[in-house]
């Protein structure tokens, strides 16, 4: 598809949430995507060297792709939950080749007296449903016993797992749920029923503490699994319908949780879910980023980003990238295709700062690639000498002054790590 048929089509595209289609010959699904902004989102693919920012195979689809359509959702929320399930169900090619979808994360409502609802990863999904059969859960007649437990619902793959914490936490606000950290009241041995960390922060009914029964708890249950359904409407219309009765039942606790659960799903859009396309939320802890370019007089480029957390080296985390699009000798460059290409990688946690080995060029395209993403993390760049010693720290003067050693450690382990990283490319190259 091209930049001119697509700008006819941009006119009627809504600036609205919801989920986007690619589509091939015969209308073939080659890939789907949510948004925050249908317009945006779609208008992000359709700009110069979309393989170096993007990847090869998106910038593939996007030339396959006949015509693009869309479903516009009322929230950032119901689009992560289309999403899912739209790729579920057709599977395109760009979708799973982008990288193992065993890493993507999937939600189950356990099938039990007070089911749990849970977060896990295609991996542990996959080895879930190897011990469902195994002859310990049959003795056990999936009740819970050393983590074995049946499945009443999956919903997934969802692509962003970070995102989908974020979704999970808005949903437990509005209905509140049972997890791995809450045992059911008549499960305790000789305990009396406390209630969870959750029971105290208005995050579980009070399964724990005997404070909902099983019915009313099903039900709860029940309208999660709708929302993942596509069944909001339907869900809505059962909360009328409970808190009318609970109102004539002269129940007005009860009719004012009804009410207080209806009025948060159909105001779903008013909540700060998610405030961009990947995950422009502020980072927790103290994860700092630093990245570095190594090249031989701007040949043989490649690029590394490594990881401070906590004061600590997280040599664990660290990455190496192999340059594919930027011009021999640009730097600025090529940091803005290492930083597009680590972003893409929605599974990484964010960063509370970013370090760059240089000065204003560098911080000024790493702060174009974040406003391009809508990912909020401040930057700073490592000034040095001729030596290539560190003469200077520039940025905010606030982090600057509390993150110094961090930040210095974190672009020291940048640059030997990018030496290394060089230096044993660059023998490959040589006895190929």
């Amino acid at each position: 598809m091209t930049l001119e048929q697509f700008k006819k089509k941009m006119k009627k595209i809504p600036d609205a949430p919801g989920v986007y289609f690619f589509l091939g010959k015969n209308k073939k699904v080659l890939y789907i995507g949510k948004a925050t902004s249908l317009r945006d989102r779609l208008r992000s693919y359709f700009v110069k060297d979309i393989a170096g920012v993007r990847s090869p195979v998106i910038a593939h689809m996007v030339e396959k792709a006949r015509s693009i359509d869309y479903r516009q959702t009322d929230s950032v929320l119901e689009a992560l939950i289309l999403e899912a399930s739209l790729i579920r169900a057709h599977k395109p090619k760009a979708n799973t080749e982008r990288k193992d979808d065993k890493s993507f994360n999937h939600v189950v409502i356990t099938k039990e007296s007070f089911p749990r609802v849970l977060v896990v990863r295609g991996k542990e999904l996959e080895l879930l449903r190897k011990k469902l059969l195994s002859r310990h859960f049959r003795e056990t007649e999936g009740t819970v016993s050393k983590g074995f437990f049946a499945i009443r619902y999956e919903f997934g793959p969802f692509p962003h797992g970070l995102q989908l914490i974020e979704a999970m936490k808005l949903i437990r606000r509005i209905f509140p749920y049972r997890d791995n950290k809450c045992t059911p009241c008549g499960e305790k041995k000789n305990l009396q029923c406390r209630p969870c960390f959750s029971r105290h922060i208005g995050l579980c009914p009070g399964v724990c503490t005997g404070e909902i029964g099983k019915a009313e708890y099903h039900c709860t249950t029940r309208h999660i699994a709708m929302l993942f359904q596509g069944k909001k409407k339907l869900i809505k219309r059962e909360l009328e319908r409970d808190m009318r009765r609970a109102a004539k039942e002269e129940l007005f606790e009860e009719a004012k949780r009804f009410r207080t659960q209806l009025f948060a799903l159909t105001h779903i859009h008013d909540v700060a879910l998610i405030k961009d396309e990947y995950r422009a939320h502020r980072a927790e802890g103290d994860r700092i980023e630093a990245y570095d370019i190594a090249h031989l007089r701007g040949t043989a480029a490649v690029g590394v980003m490594t990881v401070v957390e906590d004061g600590v080296a997280a040599k664990s985390e660290y990455r190496k990238f192999r340059l594919r699009s930027s011009k021999a000798g640009d730097d600025p460059g090529a940091l803005r295709e290492v930083l597009s290409r680590r972003l893409a990688h929605e599974e990484w946690p964010l960063p509370r700062l970013i370090v760059v080995d240089g000065a204003v060029a560098q911080m000024n395209a790493a702060k174009k690639v974040l406003a391009q993403y809508g990912v909020v993390v401040p930057v700073v760049g490592v000034v040095k000498d001729e030596r290539h010693r560190p003469r200077g720290l520039q940025g905010d003067k606030a982090l600057v002054a509390r993150h110094d050693r961090e930040i210095l450690l974190a672009n020291a382990e940048a640059h030997r790590f990018a030496i290394g990283y060089h230096r044993t490319t660059s023998r490959k190259n040589l006895t190929l």
